[in-house]
């Protein structure tokens, strides 16, 4: 990436064989404005959008990142304003003939050194938060379980200091559904894993209606977690049953729930931190309400960190099919092996179809506030989704629904839905989530600290107490991608071990879990 040092106009060119740059200027650049290379603008630009460079021929590419976002519809003439009413949008790469592994990076050095105070789990697996979670087996469960966790929260939670939070793991799914359809399995095998994801601490809790399709044995079969504790080990899954004949009235069923809650409580509060390597970090990096400038900041600097985390032996997902579709060549090509390359190609080409059976494709995923923010099309913006997942070697694929099992950077197939990615990454098993924006948006979750980096300095200062991370520093020059990494990198340290708190775990804002279900309603 290249930049100019003046305060006033500045431009950003990503690729030195770039036909456009965009403005980073707050309020865009007027009319008449002349900038680097002898061009002055011919009509207003606003900031985040971009600017040609130099004439272009009707049908000749636009190039950003050197790679064609788009077509000219018509002739541009340098210095006028590129959006995307001025581009015909490539068609997608054909899933044949990719370079299969062929990026072969030098190994970096082991990042050695690096702790957090975490909570270690019966399975191995390590926690930033000790939560009780309330699994639902069903909606028509979902009134009564918020009523009981208030109670829980007002009368219970007081009690036992050392558990963090009480949340309940609502969603929209167990009856009315195809719940024997081959991709019923995505749903309930999200479900499943998020009931034991590492901030929960292996206490799985149930609330159950009774006659849904999605029966407790089904979600959570013997053997599929690993117990808290020995004692439990002769008991049976823990499920409180509203329909149970042993419930009368309302009040009963709430009382039902606050006592089996208050055992589990009991058991997390006895929990401690202790100091764990950085290796034991599960990341989930995700994007949302993007602009121009998320592949100029945020992302190269997630992506900077995303490298830091791998080198120090954590997990880190990227995911998102349809804003990393466009890249697929880069993707496969960094593959570690062939079969991993394979495995993404064979996601790419599952959510093609599923797209195709929706009569749409990858262009539905771009956004009005996408566009606004200088976004033309579903093609720019995954080259700047991309830079999230750094330059390592990619080490494996994990379906939709799937929990990690081993460590690296690694491509979890999700949509590119914030709400749906993040609650598939939960499955997944992460602990600890980066999520950045252009545009602005309060997305948080529960289940897991959220830290937001924000793109450009106009959305850090207007949002201060929304957004952990500023990376706009990076489009002024004031710092760089690598120290805004570095910066990520310590301060996600910080989260893990609870000595500090983000934004929206500060405000409580938290997005209701959204599972993927490809499969028919009834």
């Amino acid at each position: 990436m290249t930049q100019t040092t003046t305060a006033k106009p500045l431009l950003i060119k990503m690729h030195e064989l770039d036909n456009v740059a965009i403005v980073t200027n707050e309020g865009g650049l007027p009319a008449g404005t002349a900038v680097d290379g002898g061009i002055t603008l011919v009509e207003k630009v606003p900031q985040a959008h971009k600017v040609a460079l130099v004439d272009l021929a009707q049908g000749e590419a636009i190039r950003r990142y050197n790679v064609p976002i788009g077509y000219a519809l018509q002739a541009i003439s340098a210095g006028s304003w590129v959006h995307e009413k001025l581009l015909r949008m490539p068609q997608a790469r054909a899933l044949e003939g990719l370079p299969i592994a062929t990026v072969k990076p030098a190994p970096q050095p082991v990042l050695e050194g690096y702790t957090f105070e975490g909570y270690r789990n019966a399975d191995g697996s390590v926690g930033t938060r000790n939560i009780l979670a309330i699994t639902q087996t069903v909606q028509c469960v979902a009134g009564v379980t918020e009523f009981a966790v208030k109670r829980i929260k007002s009368e219970l939670l007081p009690k036992y200091p050392n558990v963090d939070d009480v949340v309940a793991l609502e969603h929209a799914y167990g009856c009315g559904v195809a719940i024997d359809a081959p991709d019923a399995i995505v749903p309930i095998r999200t479900l499943r894993n998020i009931s034991m994801n590492p901030n929960f601490g292996g206490e799985v809790m149930v609330v159950s209606l009774g006659c849904e399709k999605l029966q407790p044995e089904r979600l959570l079969p013997p053997g599929t977690f690993a117990i808290a504790d020995e004692r439990q080990a002769s008991q049976a899954l823990d499920v409180v049953c509203l329909q149970d004949s042993a419930h009368v009235g309302f009040m009963s069923m709430i009382e039902s729930i606050l006592r089996q809650a208050e055992t589990h409580l009991a058991r997390l509060d006895a929990r401690r931190r202790v100091t764990v390597p950085a290796s034991e970090l599960v990341v989930g990096v995700q994007c949302g309400g993007s602009d121009a400038f998320s592949g100029v900041t945020a992302n190269p600097a997630v992506g900077f960190c995303t490298d830091l985390l791998v080198r120090a032996g954590a997990a880190v997902m990227f995911s998102e099919v349809t804003e990393v579709r466009d890249g697929i060549d880069q993707l496969t090509a960094r593959a570690a092996t062939a079969e991993v390359a394979q495995d993404m190609i064979r996601e790419m080409a599952w959510y093609d179809a599923y797209l195709k059976r929706g009569q749409v494709d990858r262009s539905a995923n771009t956004t009005p506030g996408n566009k606004k923010g200088g976004l033309s099309n579903i093609v720019e913006k995954a080259m700047g989704s991309i830079v999230k997942s750094g330059s390592s070697p990619i080490c494996g694929v994990l379906p939709p629904g799937e929990k990690l099992r081993q460590k690296g950077l690694i491509y979890a197939a999700t949509p590119a839905s914030d709400f749906v990615c993040g609650t598939l990454q939960l499955a997944a098993g992460m602990n600890l989530h980066v999520f950045t924006t252009g545009r602005g948006t309060p997305y948080g979750l529960a289940a897991v600290p959220v830290i937001k980096v924000a793109t450009r300095d106009e959305l850090a200062r207007r949002w201060h107490d929304l957004m952990d991370i500023n990376a706009g520093t990076i489009a002024t020059g004031e710092k760089t991608i690598s120290d805004v990494g570095w910066e990520l990198f310590r301060f996600m340290l910080e989260v893990a071990s609870g000595r500090k708190k983000t934004w929206s775990e500060q405000w409580q804002l938290h997005n209701a879990l959204a599972l993927f279900n490809p499969a028919p309603i009834t």
